[in-house]
């Protein structure tokens, strides 16, 4: 148990310290925004570029562990969106949901979580992660531009949607960190340097962030964010396991890995793309609160039990 508390509780330690700052009001209403912003557009896109650029193809071309992993997320975002859809949510509305399902927050919490429990091996399946909830996050704006430009005609579509992803920091940075690795060429050492020091400021910032956005309130249906939380921290997890260990057998490392990563609360993606394309976030908020709460328990009993085995 000592294991499992050394291991969570720098993570959620940071997370609290946000929310405490929040509540206090030491940091303004506007830095959760601003902290934000500054982790989507600089951190965490050094930290991508850094490990795709020193790790390149090999070490993260890991097919089993890439199928598991994408499908558990397809299954469950399929499901959720099927559900809304039905229930009579516009497409936009039902991918919203669906994507709050199934996002897990590799970027912010995942990658420390896994080198804490994991070690440094555990950063390779959590950066791999990253790249799939970011192809998730793709889709679902592929599904919002359909909805919202319907009586567009269709290349005017396709423009919309590329533009969109060739904008976001978080798909374009690890591309280029491999594309540099192809290259074979060495970073001029005090550009290195500048991505060293934003690449660390990443899991700190990130966290604290979270801690301040949990503060934000919520007039969402309670039993429907209920449901996005269950399907994210129970339901996902177990289709990855089965999928990662009956199925295909993937060794212990990628196994645990990919109940950790699937288990992990929703991020803030799909608040901040509601928040772009000015949809209502409160399911979303609420969805990200309850399953961060949740995730304290649910991550601690794995890594219990997981330390045990």
């Amino acid at each position: 148990m000592l294991y499992v508390f050394n291991v969570v509780l720098p993570v959620f330690a940071l997370i609290l310290i946000g929310y405490a700052c929040g509540r206090t009001r030491k940091l303004g209403e506007s830095a959760s925004i601003e902290l934000n912003r500054f982790v989507v557009w600089l951190a965490l896109p050094a930290q991508l570029f850094s490990f795709a650029a020193n790790s390149g193809w090999q070490n993260l071309w890991q097919p089993g562990f890439i199928a598991a992993f994408f499908f558990s997320c397809l299954i469950v975002f399929s499901a959720v969106l099927a559900i809304s859809y039905f229930k009579g949510k516009d497409l936009a509305a039902a991918s919203f949901n669906g994507l709050s399902a199934s996002y897990s927050n590799t970027g912010y919490m995942g990658i420390p979580l896994c080198a804490l429990a994991l070690g440094q091996e555990g950063i390779a399946p959590a950066i791999i992660s990253t790249f799939i909830v970011f192809v998730m996050f793709a889709l679902v704006t592929v599904l919002i531009e359909i909805d919202i430009l319907s009586h567009k005609k269709h290349h005017e579509i396709l423009f919309s949607v590329l533009k969109s992803l060739c904008a976001n920091p978080l798909l374009v940075a690890p591309v280029a960190g491999l594309a540099w690795a192809a290259s074979g060429q060495s970073l001029y050492d005090p550009l290195a340097q500048v991505i060293a020091f934003l690449a660390a400021a990443a899991t700190p910032c990130a966290l604290v962030s979270i801690g301040l956005f949990l503060l934000q309130k919520s007039k969402a249906s309670v039993g429907q964010a209920w449901g996005i939380s269950i399907a994210k921290l129970i339901i996902q997890p177990l289709i990855a396991w089965l999928i990662a260990g009956p199925i295909l057998n993937l060794p212990a490392l990628w196994l645990n890995a990919i109940v950790i990563l699937s288990a992990l609360p929703t991020g803030t993606g799909p608040f901040m793309l509601a928040q772009y394309y000015k949809a209502d976030g409160s399911v979303i908020s609420r969805v990200v609160l309850i399953t961060t709460v949740g995730s304290l328990l649910t991550l601690s009993l794995f890594l219990w039990w997981n330390a045990g085995v």
